[in-house]
């Protein structure tokens, strides 16, 4: 048998991610908890009600579990209904919950990214009209100046939002995702504001703290033609990406918001990265249909001898890995995968799935890409949007109902990555042996 190990260059983080309402628990002042008491919001009406406790404490025995599993780092973020409960009055008692997670993390010796809007808004924020209004722009400055101060003793990486693309065109056009609008006007008002609201954001918390490195966690999918040889194909295939992966990722890059119904500058958003924080999690085909308006007349399928996940949900295409890095390059800045994970209760597909798409983050450092570290969605299971807990991302098993966790051979698998900063021959025999040859040739 073959013997080799994929290094990975020292200090690279290795870390997992998680969100405060998919962990917490009793997240009652903001939108999710609000979505989730109307009928068929959430798959099978389920509500995240506990979560995993994290809220009641059982942050440090998850955080633990990290530590023990050799991770050095980890991805968390604060939530704003909690820290600031209405417009007029901040919660100290959070804000000193928060600094304790956070000061933990670092003495478990895990360097801490910090996620300041991920999906959720307080019901203040709601009630003045969200994202739509532009006064959440200001709001939101005050917010991460408040929270910055809070933690900057112990945090220097900032994520200002999580998947602004996902969360606009699922809640604004999809209507899938509070606040259930699908109007495209209010879409482009809320991407614009959005973008400025982070390049506030952006400056505030370089204000505070020179050293921080600030950024948005991008949602890239690689979409390709069905047919290859179809320019019907190929304008669809290009316009879900135009959409999609260049909504934010556009003006960041060029101050310019281009698509194929809208053109607006945005000087204000241009270079306010100092990192480009990446979500990739899988490809799509794409084929032209007239009747898929609403989706931008492109049908996403994945390939017929797809490695899919459970129901369907998320096909195995490592590879787009690689070209997710590379879309990245032409920002000129160090990278990080913020998330990237697969639901699979069984841990079946995970193994490979996890070992794959590193083994081509590994070929990206090769190339010298800087890529500078890897968070895997998630640390444990926790309550997935929409699709409530109905799929399970998690290294650790979670049973909602008692809050027993229960470890999957994949964090067995994860630590022994972490440990040796690497990816051996030995590790996938043993937790991958079926993409052994693919990995390991001859």
């Amino acid at each position: 048998m073959p013997q080799a190990t994929f290094n990975f260059p020292r200090g690279f983080l290795w870390g997992t991610a998680t969100s405060s309402h998919q962990v917490e628990g009793n997240n009652i002042n903001n939108t999710w908890w609000a979505w989730e008491q109307e009928p068929d919001r959430i798959k099978f009406g389920h509500k995240s009600g506990l979560a995993c406790d994290w809220w009641g404490g059982r942050w440090r025995e998850d955080f633990d579990r990290a530590a023990e599993g050799r991770q050095n780092a980890h991805r968390l973020s604060i939530e704003w209904s909690r820290v600031q409960p209405s417009p007029d009055r901040w919660d100290e008692d959070a804000l000193d919950r928060y600094r304790e997670m956070v000061r933990s993390l670092q003495e478990r010796n895990m360097t801490v990214m910090v996620t300041l809007h991920h999906f959720s808004d307080p019901l203040w924020l709601a009630e003045m009209g969200g994202w739509e209004n532009d006064a959440a722009i200001k709001a939101f400055e005050k917010y991460c100046l408040k929270v910055v101060e809070a933690l900057k003793e112990y945090v220097n990486l900032w994520v200002t939002f999580n998947e602004p693309n996902l969360y606009t065109v699922l809640g604004y056009v999809q209507g899938v995702f509070p606040p259930g609008k699908k109007d495209l006007g209010l879409a482009l008002k809320v991407t614009g504001n959005i973008l400025l609201a982070h390049a506030s954001g952006y400056h505030a918390i370089h204000s505070l703290q020179k050293e921080a490195r600030v950024a948005i966690a991008h949602h890239y999918i690689q979409f390709q033609p069905a047919k290859s040889w179809s320019p019907l194909d190929a304008w669809a295939t290009h316009t879900q990406a135009q959409v999609l992966n260049e909504l934010f990722g556009g003006p960041l890059r060029t101050g310019v918001l281009r698509l194929p119904v809208a053109r607006k500058r945005f000087p204000e958003a241009k270079g306010t990265q100092d990192f480009l924080g990446l979500n990739y999690y899988t490809r799509f085909n794409v084929r032209f249909n007239l009747l898929k308006a609403t989706e931008l007349f492109g049908e996403r399928f994945y390939s017929k001898d797809a490695d899919l996940s459970e129901g369907a949900w998320l096909a195995n295409e490592p590879e787009g890995m690689f070209q997710a890095i590379q879309w990245a390059m032409r920002y000129n800045l160090p990278v990080i995968i913020t998330e990237n994970g697969v639901n699979d209760a069984e841990d079946s597909l995970r193994p490979r799935y996890l070992v794959q798409h590193l083994h081509q983050i590994w070929r990206a450092v090769n190339f010298t890409f800087p890529v500078k570290g890897y968070f895997f969605w998630s640390l444990l299971d926790n309550f997935e949007w929409e699709r409530g807990w109905t799929q399970r991302f998690g290294l650790w098993a979670l049973d909602e109902e008692t809050q027993v966790r229960t470890k999957r051979p994949s964090a067995n698998l994860y630590a022994e990555i972490c440990k040796q900063n690497g990816i051996s021959s030995e590790t996938v025999a043993k937790y991958a042996p079926e993409i052994f040859e693919k990995l390991f040739p001859g």
